[in-house]
């Protein structure tokens, strides 16, 4: 086959445009610090570093939830600080009141405290994270207490009780937030099994302490029924702070999972640049010598054929 000058020239330029894509390929990664700038220059590439991504904005999202549960369980175990607190100091004022040597107008004032305390409590009962009830169930929407109910039942009088369970039973339900696939925290207490004995307690003692008939002895059972509901407090308070060391863990478990899922998006995609700089300066002095070679192969003028 007989090779013409017009052959030569096409696989000189031929073979420098293809020098030139491929300096252009490593230049843009060591711009770009990435093995691919198109979907097209690596299909696995792309679609590994897609997943990755996803992986990535998952744990992002459950890092996000984990802020709002730890929102809604320091509220709440705040809000129950509170609570016992003031069941505290209703102790200390139905000791002073079981005393024979308290009188009448003693009782009255005791008695207008303890209207204080429960009007303290039940706003407590009502303790909002953002536009949610913390203490209502699923119906986070509506508050515990109204000016006349407790999760919908009426405000009972003085020696009546709560029912077991509200009519509503979403008052009671869990509200659960997910913090990890297929893992989810309840975040909120049964504020109604609570609220409702300490209401009942609050209410016939605020009634009793008015009654003129009743002597100091008549109040030390209600010593019991305080000691009770601070135990009540106290084991929601314990169910809310082991809750609070689980989301710890699944906090650790996150970090961890976002550290794994970098470090293999970091492999997927980002360059060695010493490697790639390596190439370049490689590719480089190839192309010198592509161009070196063909200015000699190319005879530019008539009398270098004449020669």
């Amino acid at each position: 086959m007989r090779v013409t000058q017009s052959m030569l020239s096409n696989n000189m330029l031929r073979n420098l445009s293809s020098s030139y894509n491929k300096m252009g390929m490593i230049q843009e990664q060591i711009n770009s610090g990435k093995k691919i700038t198109r979907p097209s220059q690596d299909p696995v590439v792309a679609i590994k570093g897609i997943g990755y991504r996803t992986d990535l904005g998952k744990v992002e999202q459950y890092q996000r939830n984990l802020g709002e549960v730890n929102n809604w369980l320091d509220s709440s175990d705040d809000a129950l600080d509170h609570v016992g607190l003031a069941l505290q100091r209703v102790q200390e004022l139905v000791t002073q009141a079981s005393t024979d040597s308290v009188t009448t107008d003693d009782r009255k004032k005791i008695q207008a405290e303890i209207t204080q305390i429960k009007d303290q409590i039940r706003d407590l009962a009502n303790t909002k994270v953002g536009d949610k009830y913390i203490f209502s169930g699923t119906k986070t929407l509506e508050p515990l207490f109204t000016d006349t109910t407790l999760a919908g039942e009426p405000i009972v009088a003085a020696g009546t009780a709560y029912p077991a369970a509200p009519a509503n039973t979403s008052y009671e339900g869990s509200v659960n937030i997910e913090v990890y696939d297929g893992v989810q925290i309840t975040v909120n207490s049964n504020g109604y099994d609570m609220f409702s004995k300490i209401d009942e307690m609050m209410v016939s003692l605020e009634a009793e302490l008015l009654d003129t008939t009743k002597s100091g002895s008549d109040f030390d059972n209600y010593l019991s029924s305080i000691s009770g509901n601070q135990d009540l407090v106290l084991e929601s308070r314990a169910d809310i702070g082991a809750r609070q060391n689980r989301v710890e863990m699944m906090g650790n478990r996150l970090s961890t999972q976002e550290v794994v899922v970098t470090k293999q998006l970091s492999n997927n995609e980002d360059i060695d640049y010493e490697k790639a700089i390596t190439e370049l300066i490689s590719q480089e002095s190839i192309h010198r010598a592509a161009l070196s070679v063909g200015s000699r192969i190319i005879q530019p003028t008539l009398m270098d054929f004449l020669r």
